[in-house]
């Protein structure tokens, strides 16, 4: 497939996420892909920088966003996707299981009545197979569970975004120990993934690299299949099942995982201020 689709990565190494503008050349149309709002837990602040730099290169290349689009409800990062839409346009869209998301983590912190878990705080959730426009590039969403049930990954044409599914070939692959997720789900969402051709280029949403190597996020489906450390050819679903399962026994709670959910359930946007104009996060105690 000829390659059309300008890919421009940023990489916050605060979180190790990768974020993506994916522009047509032709048009001058994009898209933003999982956008970081940086945050330190410690002083409970907020920032703009990671989003500023993708709003900086889209005017400085003269690019319209159409889409801003989150591969998952992330768990490391708070998502910059309100913010960047705040100043350069364009709709925000997820998968639409991302109402199984909304409805489990609603539970979990007890949100305010008037957070409906039905999706409405995104302007778009995409279904399985659909296809999408960033001016005249043909894009199509994947649902890929198995991280959470409602990730996804993004295909423009030979590039396929492919969120928390898979990393790097040296680092593996996604956890499958959040509230809704699975591990033999997951493997077949990295299957239908690693079905695609050969040639095919993956760009992952994070990268955690080994000592001595420096940040990496392209990859392809061919350099996957044969040395993925946990999902290669000839590792079954069955061994990657027993992997996976007791890989993630071991690990710990993402850092941000409190902070950043509760924030992008409602597509970046912060929990309503109370009455004193201050907008609080809330931490439940002894409920993971």
């Amino acid at each position: 497939m000829e390659t059309r689709a300008a890919i421009q990565p940023f990489f916050d190494p605060a979180t190790w996420t990768v974020s993506y503008v994916v522009a047509d050349p032709a048009t001058r149309r994009a898209a933003v892909i999982d956008p970081v709002l940086d945050f330190d837990f410690k002083s409970g602040r907020t920032g703009t920088r990671s989003a500023d730099a993708i709003a900086e290169h889209v005017k400085a290349q003269g690019l319209t966003v159409e889409w801003i689009l989150e591969t998952h409800a992330h768990a490391d990062h708070l998502s910059g996707a309100r913010h960047l839409q705040q100043r350069l346009g364009g709709r925000i869209a997820i998968g639409e299981h991302i109402r199984e998301v909304q409805a489990t983590f609603k539970k979990l912190y007890n949100l305010e009545r008037g957070f409906l878990p039905d999706g409405r705080q995104f302007d778009h959730l995409f279904k399985d197979g659909e296809t999408f426009g960033i001016g005249g590039l043909q894009a199509t969403a994947l649902h890929v569970p198995g991280h959470t049930p409602a990730d996804m990954a993004y295909r423009v044409d030979d590039a396929v975004f492919v969120g928390d599914t898979l990393f790097m070939p040296d680092v593996g692959t996604a956890r499958a120990d959040f509230p809704g997720g699975d591990a033999r789900v997951l493997y077949r969402s990295i299957r239908r993934l690693l079905a695609l051709p050969p040639a095919t280029r993956l760009f992952v949403c994070h990268d955690y690299p080994p000592e001595g190597r420096a940040p990496a996020w392209e990859t392809t489906v061919a350099e996957q299949c044969r040395r993925n450390v946990h999902v290669r050819d000839g590792i079954g679903e069955d061994e990657f099942v027993a992997m996976r399962q007791a890989r993630d026994a071991t690990l710990e709670v993402p850092t941000l995982i409190l902070p950043s959910i509760q924030v992008n359930v409602r597509a970046g946007q912060l929990p309503p201020p109370d009455d004193n104009g201050v907008s609080y996060l809330r931490i439940p105690l002894n409920a993971l």
